[in-house]
């Protein structure tokens, strides 16, 4: 039983999976999308979904980049890659795939089932982009385009409204910068076991010092410099 006790969900089969999605997919490829490397060594060495992560990697990059080009004429290269940063972050497919339920449709080791891999953000995005991959393999670049339409166009129109917010990290470099105050600094510790690790980040940036908490080295950096970025502009206001 995966830790704390709680029952992994209940295994679905992936053909169900192709609705949600609305294309056609060969059953085995897309098993094969499927397939994490977990399971794919306990089984004896059967082919794992990375490739097909990597060609859909590509695929999603692609079609958001020219999306935002062409939907955002205003915009600097600068934003546009803030944009799409924040679009095909880890944490936004990894909420595309929890729409979806992958975590029940994803082939998982034993190891993987006990520390709660269907939940994990990593396996989920890197599944989605082998989805992807696979619909690509199978009916090229138009079918392809349109399944990430559906997947991340709520997330590209919510990204032209963040500003600031598309990466916190970056825009904490700017407006440092622009002080002219050296590089933030980071500091990252983490506690708990591996399956529910908590990670605790520290920034100094110039004067002020920023806290965050998440469950992603990376989500934590982010929240500590969302907090030292409100507060240099606090600081400004102040003076």
């Amino acid at each position: 039983m995966p830790a704390h006790g709680k029952a992994a969900p209940a295994r679905l089969e992936p053909a169900a999976l192709l609705e949600k999605l609305g294309v056609h997919l060969d059953p085995e490829l897309l098993v094969l999308a499927l397939t994490h490397r977990s399971f794919a060594h306990e089984a004896g060495g059967l082919p794992t979904n990375e490739r097909l992560e990597f060609l859909g990697d590509t695929v999603l990059g692609l079609v958001v980049t020219e999306t935002l080009y062409r939907r955002h004429p205003d915009k600097s290269e600068g934003e546009l890659a803030k944009m799409r940063a924040a679009t095909v972050s880890q944490r936004s497919l990894a909420a595309v795939a929890r729409v979806l339920g992958l975590g029940s449709y994803v082939l998982l080791g034993k190891g993987e089932l006990r520390t709660r891999g269907y939940e994990k953000d990593s396996i989920l995005s890197d599944t989605v982009e082998a989805l992807i991959g696979a619909t690509y393999v199978s009916h090229g670049l138009e079918v392809a385009a349109e399944l990430v339409h559906r997947m991340v166009d709520d997330t590209l129109d919510a990204a032209a409204g963040l500003g600031a917010g598309l990466d916190w990290k970056t825009s904490l470099q700017e407006v440092v910068a622009e002080r002219g105050f050296g590089a933030p600094v980071y500091h990252v510790d983490a506690e708990g076991p591996v399956h529910a690790r908590v990670f605790h980040a520290q920034v100094a940036a110039g004067p002020v010092l920023g806290l965050g908490t998440g469950s992603a080295k990376k989500h934590a950096e982010q929240e500590a410099a969302e907090q030292a970025y409100h507060a240099l502009l606090a600081l400004d206001a102040g003076a």
